[in-house]
């Protein structure tokens, strides 16, 4: 069956050469893995590689989407040496978890050895994998260099580079899971190359980015509902100033006709009179008392708007002050609600990352606390805990 071209990938090097070679995330991590195996080991360890070759048009195309460890990778002086028995497990293992794959090609990971191919290197390559495009890799754990190499010309030749595609690899990832059971491994570290944390730094920065422009974005809301609440809090205290000097105006009138009096002889004594019994409009005292008494009433009713108009104030700074309070209340639910969940991710022992996902959320997902972050990051070869995206398999120790 024809195979699509991988949409999700990540370049190595320079893929101008021919084949075009893909190498799925998994088997990428598995090499990282068996590179740390030899550089504690001191010696070479080895793996097939299970995948297919496909010939396109103007292109022809090698898929590696599997990795099997070599169960015993012999050295006699300068050359390698895979056994029967090596191959023997090598097939049960094919035929186990990679039931339609083909094993074209090797990989060896050996401390100090120049990343070339020696005669007797080519050699086992022409008899092992005689395919054309067949594939060698060579790792150095150290220097964390590799090579790539692919059988043509009747001649191991170099590749200058090659992608790393991700897309779900159920075998891949049960052969991991299964070896690792097998071995009794414990969270075993994996060594992440260069391309990898460029991959991860530029997700850092972008999830930076999008940081600060959902923060400047709240800023601006709350400096909006604070120019909103002065301007409240102005036209209220402009209201307030001008019923004041209103009531002020209407005392110093009520002041001005009360003031005028005079004084007549009378038979023995002397007492103060308005000028007439009665006023021009026919108002009596106790109706000038009584208009007096409104105009106080107006004024008390004055200070209370006043008053009135400052608890408004003070009432809109404490709606204020309860909508962020229940923002926050909202986002720690909304925390919660995540840390709750656990749902049917990561049953298998690979867990897919979802959005919202942190390394400390997913432990307490899997395990029920936040212990197993530090094996999370070295099962994945994650040095950042921050530096994981969605849809990214990690595999849980």
């Amino acid at each position: 069956m024809e195979r699509q071209i991988p949409k999700n990938v990540r370049q190595i090097g320079n893929v101008s050469d021919s084949p075009k070679i893909y190498v799925e995330d998994y088997v990428d991590t598995f090499f990282a893995q068996l590179s740390e195996k030899s550089e504690k080991a001191k010696a070479p360890v080895g793996a097939f590689l299970v995948g297919d070759i496909q010939s396109g048009a103007d292109e022809d195309y090698v898929y590696i989407y599997g990795a099997i460890q070599m169960h015993d990778l012999k050295i006699s002086g300068n050359e390698y040496v895979i056994n029967e028995d090596t191959w023997k497990h090598a097939y049960e293992d094919c035929k186990q978890f990679f039931e339609d794959g083909e094993m074209l090609g090797w990989f060896v990971a050996h401390p100090g050895v120049p990343l070339t191919p020696d005669s007797s290197t080519i050699k086992l390559h022409k008899k092992s994998f005689p395919k054309k495009n067949t594939v060698f890799i060579m790792k150095d754990p150290v220097e964390k260099d590799e090579t790539y190499f692919v059988h043509k010309m009747n001649d191991l030749m170099e590749i200058g580079g090659h992608y790393t595609y991700y897309e779900k690899n159920p075998c891949m990832q049960n052969y991991m899971i299964a070896s690792r059971k097998k071995n009794g491994a414990v969270s075993p570290e994996t060594v992440e190359d260069r391309a990898a944390q460029d991959f991860r730094d530029l997700v850092r920065k972008r999830g930076d980015r999008q940081k600060r422009r959902k923060t400047g974005g709240l800023m601006y809301a709350a400096s909006a509902c604070l120019v909103l609440v002065l301007i409240i809090m102005g036209v209220s205290m402009v209201n307030s100033f001008d019923r004041m000097k209103s009531v002020q105006s209407k005392l110093d009138a009520l002041a001005d006709t009360s003031g005028t009096v005079e004084t007549r002889e009378t038979s023995g004594s002397v007492t103060a009179v308005t000028s007439e019994e009665q006023t021009g409009d026919g108002q009596t005292e106790e109706d000038q008392s009584a208009d007096a008494q409104e105009t106080d009433g107006q004024s008390g009713q004055a200070g209370e708007e006043q008053s009135s108009n400052d608890q408004t104030s003070e009432a809109a700074g404490a709606d204020s002050a309860d909508a962020q309070g229940t923002e926050d209340q909202t986002g720690q639910a909304e925390s919660d609600q995540i840390s709750a969940g656990s749902g049917e991710n990561g049953s298998n022992g690979v867990y897919v990352v979802e959005e919202g996902d942190t390394l400390a959320i997913i432990s307490r997902k899997m395990y029920g606390d936040v212990n197993h972050v530090d094996a999370i990051c070295r099962m994945n070869g994650i040095t950042d805990g921050n530096l994981i995206y969605v849809g990214q398999k990690l595999l849980l120790p």
